[in-house]
């Protein structure tokens, strides 16, 4: 008898997803439970949330429907309409300027033999260690209406556009720059070789090889930049004046007006310009192909004193607004009384005179920030082993992957927004963590999980796959193979998570400013509540705690691995 003789029920099939569950072993069990949890927490601290928003937004104030109400409400403001182009001007007259001033300073780091290059990196990273209110105040010292240099603006006021473009640009030089370095840095220099050797001219080899080879690096920086000002809260709430934009809206109709559906209505307006950025970034790495080949020959720039010089100059006047902007709030916190008494005092950084919550709002920040960088970082790389170096379920892995991407396209005042909708909930069981120390926490590494992730994600994806496979066969569970070998090996990138996650919960402003409560208050909220009452010096003397923190942390960061990789990574040193 014949296998197509034989009853229907007694022929081997696919094992149902039932039975395939059933016959998993224990590794796999963890694995499995391990996968699940990071998605259903993504699921309910990621899309839940933004599912409330929407929900909140076509509703009235009493929680009844109210379908499209809101949106024909908000469109028939003039006011809150102008809002849109307000930011969207700003967004990308300050997305142009900031990759230009980008794209000249990276040229100069890479594609000149001017000297001091790793100084100029290094301070190039100066406003990352600074809440985006610092260049806010720092502007109006400067060019305020008692500023320093109020003269250079020939009467314009720095209280609307102009100073919201220069200190967004100032927020956001460091995070263009380093996209705009890696593109300039990823180069053949057999094209230039070519190019000259066909009679092409610098200008002409500018514009054909060198933008075109670094176009896509361009236009990531762009989108980044883009979104970044279209985005921020703390610059256009300090120096905006009555220039309207739309994250200051979501705060004036959420805390000012408590009109929580229109809030959630402009959360969804100012997240669509977010997720257009997000999708075209997705679209041009998707088409980004590998500039160097196994045969590419490294580009080394040639001396050329005239543009040696000129990239020297500009690189100075960069680094000392960079300097220029710091400094200018670290002098105004130890003023006395700015521009009347000029004598130097420590007074300003007495919190407990002006503020309720005094020095507990810095502390809170610290703890904040480490429980969010040992927190997340342990979570993050537990997502990002499980997506590269996981062992079956390939869907479920895929499916965390895709959820792992979209806190990059969700603002972080989008997000914290959509934590009060969906945490202040009575009947929500997970309402037990509103207003304590645990939803900043989570929020803060929601809100910059993505970037993580894929840091981490690159990371394995340089170990070989052998490692698994000698872990299989010689039946060793996969997770003695990852503290065993995956670990130590991505640890210099596991610190460097940890430092990322860990400065940017010290500076964060937006993510946090709808959820904290008076126990649970931050420096940078305490930055911002400063400045509103007007206690401008003291707002300057918060922040320069906070950069100080950050500076601090990212030293002993630096010294704590160096000795650390001196003594059990040797393997990763240069020999003969």
């Amino acid at each position: 008898m014949t296998a197509l003789d034989q009853p229907r029920s007694l022929i081997p099939g696919p094992l149902s997803t039932l039975q395939r569950i059933r016959n998993l072993g224990t590794e796999s069990w963890i694995m499995l439970a391990g996968i699940v949890s990071l998605c259903a927490a993504l699921l309910a601290l990621l899309v839940m949330p933004l599912y409330s928003l929407l929900s909140k937004a076509v509703e009235d104030d009493k929680g009844a429907f109210v379908g499209l109400a809101n949106f024909q409400e908000y469109f028939s403001s003039a006011g809150l309409v102008q809002s849109i182009g307000n930011s969207l001007t700003i967004a990308g007259l300050t997305m142009v300027i900031a990759c230009v001033l980008a794209f000249i300073f990276a040229y100069g780091i890479t594609r000149s033999c001017m000297p001091f290059k790793r100084t100029f990196r290094a301070l190039a990273t100066i406003p990352i260690l600074a809440p985006s209110l610092l260049p806010a105040i720092s502007l109006i010292y400067l060019l305020g209406n008692q500023g320093m240099i109020k003269g250079l603006l020939f009467g314009e006021t720095i209280y609307g556009p102009i100073g919201i473009m220069i200190g967004m640009i100032f927020y956001i030089f460091p995070h263009v720059l380093m996209i705009m370095v890696t593109a300039l840095s990823t180069t053949d220099a057999r094209l230039y070789e070519a190019a000259e050797v066909l009679g092409a001219g610098p200008v002409r080899i500018f514009f054909t090889v060198t933008i075109p080879g670094a176009i896509y690096g361009i236009v990531s920086a762009a989108v980044i930049a883009f979104t970044l000002t279209i985005t921020d809260f703390g610059v256009p709430k300090v120096i905006g004046g009555q220039y309207n934009v739309l994250a200051t809206d979501i705060y004036k109709q959420v805390i000012g007006q408590q009109n929580f559906s229109m809030g959630a209505v402009v959360g969804l307006v100012l997240l669509l310009p977010a997720m257009f950025s997000f999708v075209i970034d997705r679209h041009v790495k998707k088409k980004q192909v590998a500039l160097l080949s196994a045969r590419a020959v490294p580009y080394h720039p040639k001396p050329h004193k005239v543009r040696d010089r000129a990239l020297l100059a500009f690189c100075v006047l960069m680094s000392l607004f960079l300097i220029g902007i710091l400094g200018t709030a670290a002098f105004a916190s130890l003023v006395t009384f700015w521009p009347y008494d000029l004598s130097l005092t420590l007074a300003h950084y007495d919190f407990d005179a002006v503020d309720p919550n005094g020095w507990s709002s810095f502390y809170n920040s610290l703890k904040m920030a480490s429980f969010t960088a040992v927190v997340g970082v342990v979570v993050i790389f537990l997502g990002a082993y499980f997506v590269e170096k996981g062992r079956g379920f390939g869907r479920l892995r895929s499916g965390f992957h895709m959820l792992a991407m979209l806190p990059m396209a969700v603002p972080g005042l989008v997000l914290g927004l959509a934590y009060i909708f969906f945490f202040s909930r009575p009947e929500n069981p997970l309402s037990v963590m509103y207003s304590t120390m645990t939803i900043l926490v989570l929020c803060t590494i929601v809100h910059f999980y993505t970037v993580s992730h894929l840091t981490m994600l690159t990371a394995l994806k340089q170990i070989d796959k052998e490692f698994e496979s000698v872990s299989a066969s010689l039946k060793v569970p996969f997770y003695k193979t990852m503290l065993r070998v995956h670990v130590p090996i991505c640890l210099p990138t596991i610190s460097e998570v940890m430092m990322y996650l860990f400065v940017n919960a010290m500076t964060t402003v937006s993510a946090v400013v709808f959820i904290y409560s008076p126990d649970t208050k931050l420096a940078a909220i305490s930055v911002l509540n400063m400045d509103d009452v007007g206690d401008t010096a003291e707002a300057s003397a918060m922040a320069m705690i906070i950069v100080l923190t950050s500076v601090t942390a990212k030293l002993l960061h630096g010294l704590i691995m160096k000795s650390f990789t001196a003594r059990h990574s040797a393997w990763r040193q240069r020999t003969g």
